[in-house]
């Protein structure tokens, strides 16, 4: 069953249980409103004919000839106010047939004379009768009974409720029908976020699109989008990579594979032969490197525990680097220097791979003696509890066309070795948890940042 629909279902199923317990509810305080309001109309009631009564009573004349005429009285007399029946008893116990006196007057009070079994009497007076109401009321002539049928009261109960579950059903059908267009509302990005899952699933990364929705749909559409666009550069950036690979190790293959056929063909004869040796020995040294580098940035994307962070001391570690660095600058006669802030040796540590993050600044440092003109400047600083490490040479800078894929693997210069000294570099730096950029300085040559947060304490 589609989620639409289980939701308007479980929807329809608690409307129906609350408009049915509503009703319920509903019912028994209407009617126990209605009978507390009767009860308490006819003690009302009973008061007033009861003040009139005694009025009556103190008539000579009336009073003469209400007793006069008790013998003549038939067996029962009941008078209907506004569908309350009442009846007369005197002090013996008799019943009083016949109208009420006409000295008692009651306002909009017509009489109409009903027939009651006077076996039956006994239990509606002691209230043991549920078909009545009564209220009984001492008067100067006897008693005054006032009796109302309950079904009376059910049947205005029973209208006026019939009403409210008409209003409650066409409410509640209102709300079914709302539920509806909210539910298609809700269930649509839903679906159309399904079919661009479908996508990803497919590997269709170019082809999803953004649904837009509100509130946690609209989250969740943002963040599936935003994985299609990272699995779309990704997958290009694998693709990318095989070509680059490809055709990065096809070019000594095919240096070491025309050599040695040639020297074993006899192609190459005399001073050729050792020539052709120095070059596969050449070649087959770069494509070690190659394979090297390939294997470590493959491990250090996907291996945790190549990685072994301990506190490295960021002067002592430059210190290494120069001393590392230093034939080959001194081969270019270069001239390295380093500006660290005094007295802050104690602060200048960070959480690193030692042997890794000494890779990672042999790599960016010997990519700067490859342009650097004169001179190289390694800038050491803290800024915002962030250790920031500046790599500077006066060459001619990076070009604008390969500044945005600088780190990218395979990507390098007109002196460049392998292409992915820069990426091995950013890679380490990032499990460092610090950032790298790099851009072109203000008055010429490339700028290589480095930051790192700083420990806090340092053992």
């Amino acid at each position: 069953m589609k989620l639409v629909h289980q939701i308007n279902l479980a929807f329809l199923a608690v409307l129906l249980v609350v408009l049915t317990v509503s009703s319920i509810i509903i019912h028994y305080v209407l009617l126990d409103h209605f009978m507390a309001t009767e009860a308490q109309n006819i003690q009302t009631l009973g008061a007033t004919m009861t003040v009139s009564l005694s009025k009556a009573a103190m008539s000579p004349v009336t009073t003469a000839t209400a007793v006069g005429a008790t013998t003549n009285l038939p067996a029962v007399a009941t008078g209907a106010v506004n569908g309350v029946q009442a009846i007369i008893t005197d002090k013996s116990g008799n019943i009083i047939s016949g109208s009420i006196p006409s000295a008692i007057t009651l306002p909009a009070t017509q009489l109409q004379v009903a027939a009651v079994q006077p076996s039956n009497l006994t239990n509606i007076w002691e209230g043991r009768d549920s078909r009545f109401l009564v209220a009984v009321n001492p008067i100067p002539q006897g008693t005054l009974t006032l009796i109302s049928p309950i079904s009376r009261i059910k049947g205005v109960e029973q209208a006026l409720l019939k009403q409210l579950l008409l209003v409650i059903c066409i409410g509640g059908v209102l709300m079914f029908l709302l539920s509806l267009v909210i539910t298609r509302r809700l269930i649509k990005p839903l679906m159309a976020l399904k079919e661009e899952l479908t996508k990803v699933k497919g590997r269709h990364y170019s082809e999803v699109k953004h649904i837009r929705a509100g509130g946690e749909i609209g989250i969740v559409a943002e963040a599936v989008f935003e994985l299609a666009t990272e699995l779309e550069r990704y997958s290009r950036a694998q693709k990318q990579f095989f070509q680059n690979a490809s055709h990065e190790l096809k070019t000594p293959l095919m240096s070491i594979s025309g050599y040695a056929e040639g020297i074993r063909d006899g192609v190459f004869e005399g001073e050729d032969v050792p020539k052709g040796l120095d070059i596969i020995v050449s070649e087959s040294g770069r494509l070690k490197n190659i394979v090297t580098e390939m294997t470590l940035l493959a491990k250090l994307d996907s291996e945790a525990d190549i990685f072994r962070p301990v506190q490295v001391c960021v002067q002592d570690i430059l210190t290494e680097t120069i001393e590392r660095i230093n034939p080959l600058v001194v081969k270019k006669g270069l001239e390295l220097m380093i500006v660290c802030p005094p007295g802050d040796k104690q602060r200048l540590v960070l959480n690193a791979d030692r042997d890794k993050l000494l890779q990672a600044l042999l790599n960016i440092v010997s990519n700067a003696t490859r342009y650097a003109s004169k001179q190289i400047r390694i800038q050491v600083g803290i800024n915002k509890e962030q250790i920031e490490i500046t790599i500077s040479d006066d060459g001619a800078g990076i070009p604008a066309d390969v500044l945005p894929y600088l780190f990218h693997r395979f990507v390098k210069g007109s002196d460049g070795d392998t292409g992915l000294g820069l990426a091995i570099s950013r890679a380490i730096v990032e499990r460092c948890g610090g950032l790298i950029s790099a851009g072109n300085g203000e008055r010429g040559g490339a700028v290589v940042s480095l930051s790192f947060p700083v420990v806090t304490g340092i053992q």
